[in-house]
């Protein structure tokens, strides 16, 4: 297929999106019924707004979820302080909660409008933005064309391809360029991402490392954290972060097997998906372990064996509480999850080897001493055992992964560089216009 062929498929699909926007109704609702969708405000997800758009230029800018939320907000706040306005999308009821907390009034929040051509097309109409700013691992194809259509400059940030995604698309090279030359500038995080971006057909491409290791550690409620330090007080503590299903059952296993050797051993299970709470409560008291839910407020008791974290936002409270922490989806599930919080927090990080789409943080915290990856249940059980007997070994595993972590920043500044020549035009146009007024 030629890359003029390409782009005429593409033009196809935009109007094939539009035949299928009448039938995503069920699909939405669906997705309210499990929690996933603000009821409220599902409209957004259609393209209508909820709020005004204000005067002058506007920058659009989009973080998929909860990850990519903190990522981008030190990235926000500069821009907020050259006085140019932004409306900030993100896809999970996680995410709004995150960026009402952290930013409250300062930007517009929206839910990001469904990847087909009447909801993109009527988000774009209303907000007419100057620019657009994406940090999202996915490729959402309606989006990009309709940015393209409307000659609205795109910048891809913190761009990360993962293997998967990489073997797809070089399966169809000409459909990939043809997308991607659509794209102002891709941002990427590491050498390998830059030139999977590259290779297909992005131009031009600048590596700036890891948005999320410029982000300061994640907060914690200072009384909270006190409360529960006084009622752990000296009992020694793991945690598994980040679990997908199977992990959390595996760290409960691991906990019963190392409590006789730990006496007073308390297990913090935080689920990557709080809303599974309820079906692992029930799992692990059916194993005879006794269990506090955090969001019961229930204080943690001498005879409490693991803390599930089901509260949204407290990650920072968790890792607080311990200095080794296993993080999720790199045993049971693929990929891997964010390694960086624990590591920002001197905690000594232990993980499945299924780390792909974070292989540049793990081979640096690796290549330092910060973290241990590990085969199976087996060998994470010997890991936390051998970390909890090995003061000294655990110490110097918790100041490796802070050094790394010192070692990667950065990334922002490099972003902001790369960004400048398409904000400052904004800048100055804000600026007239704000002198005009006075």
């Amino acid at each position: 297929m030629s890359v003029r062929s390409a782009r005429a498929l593409l033009g196809l699909y935009r109007y094939c999106g539009a035949a299928a926007y009448p039938l995503m109704g069920p699909y939405v609702a669906w997705r309210v019924s499990k929690g996933k969708e603000d009821k409220a405000r599902i409209r957004e997800r259609y393209g209508f707004a909820s709020q005004q758009r204000p005067d002058g230029p506007l920058i659009w800018v989009h973080a998929a979820s909860v990850g990519e939320a903190i990522a981008v907000i030190p990235m926000v706040q500069l821009i907020l302080a050259y006085g140019v306005s932004i409306v900030l999308t993100t896809g999970t009821v996680t995410s709004a909660r995150l960026v009402e907390e952290r930013l409250g009034d300062s930007v517009i929040h929206q839910y990001v409008p469904l990847d087909l051509k009447p909801a993109i097309s009527r988000f774009l109409e209303y907000w007419k933005p100057d620019l657009a700013i994406i940090a999202e691992s996915e490729i959402w194809p309606m989006t990009i064309l309709e940015l393209g259509s409307r000659n609205v400059p795109q910048v891809l940030v913190n761009g990360r391809m993962s293997d998967r995604s990489f073997a797809s698309w070089k399966k169809r090279p000409n459909l990939a360029e043809a997308l991607f030359e659509n794209m102002a500038h891709v941002v990427a995080q590491s050498e390998t991402d830059g030139e999977r971006f590259r290779a297909l057909g992005a131009r031009p491409v600048t590596v700036s490392g890891n948005l999320k290791v410029d982000t300061l550690p994640p907060p914690v409620d200072e009384a909270a954290l006190s409360a529960l330090k006084r009622q752990i007080g000296q009992r020694p503590t793991w945690a598994a972060i980040s679990t997908h299903e199977g992990e959390e059952k595996m760290a409960a296993e691991i906990h019963a097997a190392l409590r006789k050797r730990h006496p007073g051993l308390l297990t913090l299970v935080v689920p990557r998906h709080p809303a599974r709470a309820d079906e692992l409560a029930a799992q692990m008291t059916s194993m005879g372990l006794g269990l506090v839910r955090r969001s019961s407020g229930e204080p943690v008791r001498a005879d409490t064996d693991i803390l599930l974290g089901d509260t949204i936002g407290e990650m920072g409270l968790y890792l607080r509480l311990t200095e080794i922490a296993f993080v999720g989806r790199s045993l049971s599930a693929t990929g891997g999850q964010n390694p960086l919080e624990p590591a920002m927090l001197d905690t000594a990080v232990l993980a499945g080897q299924n780390v792909q789409n974070f292989r540049d943080a793990y081979q640096s915290l690796l290549k330092r001493g910060g973290a241990k990856l590990v085969q199976d249940r087996n060998m994470l059980a010997g890991a936390v055992n051998y970390l909890l007997l090995n003061e000294n070994v655990r110490r110097n595993m918790m100041a490796a992964a802070s050094a790394t972590v010192q070692d990667m920043r950065g990334a922002l500044s490099a972003t902001m560089k790369a960004l400048e020549p398409f904000i400052q035009p904004l800048v100055v146009q804000a600026g007239l216009r704000r002198a005009g007024k006075n």
